[in-house]
């Protein structure tokens, strides 16, 4: 009866450890790495409301959006909203990222999830995929930045509509939309 009563409590512990973020769900601390090896803290990063977007080098979906994240970023950095960009993919090494940020010309830091372990947290698949974060750690909104790749055919821009609710102390109206992208390249567990 003990082992069984163990099995069970390893079985839900293993389950809750696992479970992914979701739209009103808490997002826990977490580490990254700079590029240049340094450890940080995601409470360090965070602010009353926050953005984490995992985005890639080589992925063309991702960086089609290189422009409009930077766009994003300095409109509502200048509102106080802080950002967190995360390169999760196992085949770009942090020398990679640095200089694919330094060529985009990228006015926000790039942080590596080394082993994909906070890609795996979020349940992040694709870049560019992005989440809202509000002062009190929950997240508010999930999905793209906006519904096309084609800068000229975005109808809806999800993660604009989303920070704009926010800030404003509303709900999202579209707390949740579908991420498109590269999917992010794990490592092999």
């Amino acid at each position: 009866m003990h082992r069984l009563l163990s099995l069970g409590l390893s079985l839900v512990l293993a389950a809750t450890l696992a479970a992914e973020v979701q739209v009103g769900g808490r997002v826990a601390d977490f580490k990254l790495t700079e590029v240049n090896g340094k450890a940080v803290n995601f409470a360090s990063l965070q602010g009353a409301t926050t953005v984490v977007t995992f985005i890639a080098t080589k992925c063309p979906i991702s960086n089609d959006y290189n422009d409009r994240m930077n766009a994003v970023y300095k409109d509502y950095s200048a509102k106080g909203v802080k950002f967190v960009f995360i390169n999760s993919n196992s085949a770009e090494p942090a020398a990679e990222v640095a200089e694919h940020a330094t060529k985009a010309n990228f006015a926000f830091p790039v942080y590596k999830d080394e082993n994909n372990v906070v890609a795996d947290q979020f349940g992040a698949q694709f870049t560019p995929e992005a989440y809202v974060i509000d002062k009190g750690g929950a997240v508010r909104y999930h999905g793209h930045i906006d519904d096309s790749r084609n800068a000229s055919r975005i109808q809806f821009q999800g993660l604009r509509a989303a920070l704009d609710a926010v800030l404003a102390g509303r709900p999202v109206e579209k707390a949740e939309t579908k991420a498109f992208g590269c999917t992010i390249k794990r490592i092999k567990k």
